[in-house]
């Protein structure tokens, strides 16, 4: 069983950055993919960020350019860099991660962003 603990969050103006963390500890299967999904009150969650062991990433149009994902093996942990924030950015972001067997998600963090 995997375990997720997420930190950062919180609130920012439009334009400015916020950091997220989330470490992973318990049974890590060595290959799996680490990411950040969102989710708004009554709409599906989305993918944000993903990101592979070896490096390899994704993420949504709506972020490319702003947002920033990466990883650190050694810490079974993932960052998420938000930078040039906008108000529709504003949700509750949550850890996931994929290994062997189902995901795992964290508890979830909000992102609020003012204009």
């Amino acid at each position: 069983q995997v375990q997720l603990v997420e930190s950062g969050g919180g609130s920012a103006q439009a334009g400015g950055s916020l950091r997220l963390s989330c470490a992973a500890s318990g049974s890590i299967f060595r290959i799996n993919f680490m990411g950040w999904y969102r989710q708004a009150p009554g709409k599906q969650r989305e993918l944000v960020a993903r990101i592979s062991g070896g490096g390899g990433v994704n993420y949504a149009d709506s972020v490319k350019g702003r947002f920033t994902i990466s990883r650190d093996n050694a810490k079974n942990t993932v960052y998420l860099q938000m930078n040039s924030l906008k108000p529709e950015d504003t949700d509750v972001y949550y850890c996931n991660y994929e290994g062997w067997g189902p995901p795992t998600w964290g508890q979830g963090t909000q992102v609020t962003v003012s204009s």
